[in-house]
C-alpha cells in the first residue's frame, strides 16, 4: 500500500467536510429565504456572494482531489467570514446600526429565528464560515508538509 494514499484520503475528507458545510449553509440560506420567506438583508446577500461560489470551487476540487481548491476557496471563505463577523457584531449591537449598509428594505438586525435559543442567522453564518476557514487552513498546512 502506498503511504501517500491515507494522506490523500485525509485531505479528501477535510475538503469534503468543508464542501459539505458550505453546501448546507447555502441550502440553509435558500430555505430561509424561499421556504420560510425571510427576506435577506444586504449583508446576507454579500455573504451569499461568497458562500455560493465556495460550494462550486470546493466541489470541483474533490474529483480528483485538487489541492488548488484551497488556494481559491480560502479567500472566498475569509471574505465571507469578515462580512459574517461584521454582521454578527451589528446584530448584537456592538457596532451601531448607523454603520449598517442596510439602509433600505430589511434591517440587518432583523430577528427571525434563534436555533437552540441563541444561534441567530448571523451567528449560524459566522459558524459556517469559521468552520470552512478552519478546515481549509488545516488542509493548507497539511499540503505544505
Amino acid at each position: 500500500m502506498n503511504t501517500t494514499e491515507p494522506e490523500l484520503d485525509r485531505d479528501w475528507l477535510l475538503l469534503f467536510s468543508a464542501w459539505l458545510i458550505a453546501t448546507l449553509a447555502a441550502l440553509g440560506s435558500l430555505f430561509f429565504s424561499e421556504v420560510m420567506e425571510f427576506a435577506p438583508c444586504s449583508l446576507c446577500w454579500y455573504q451569499r456572494i461568497f458562500m455560493y461560489p465556495l460550494v462550486l470551487v470546493l466541489a470541483i476540487g474533490l474529483f480528483p482531489v485538487d489541492r488548488g481548491a484551497v488556494r481559491f476557496g480560502l479567500p472566498l471563505a475569509i471574505g465571507g467570514w469578515l462580512i459574517a463577523a461584521y454582521h454578527l457584531l451589528l446584530y448584537l449591537g456592538i457596532v451601531p446600526e448607523s454603520a449598517s449598509p442596510c439602509r433600505q428594505g430589511v434591517s440587518c438586525k432583523e430577528e427571525y429565528i434563534e436555533v437552540l435559543g441563541f444561534l441567530s442567522i448571523p451567528a449560524l453564518s459566522l459558524l459556517a464560515f469559521s468552520t470552512v476557514v478552519g478546515l481549509l487552513l488545516i488542509l493548507r498546512r497539511r499540503l505544505k508538509t
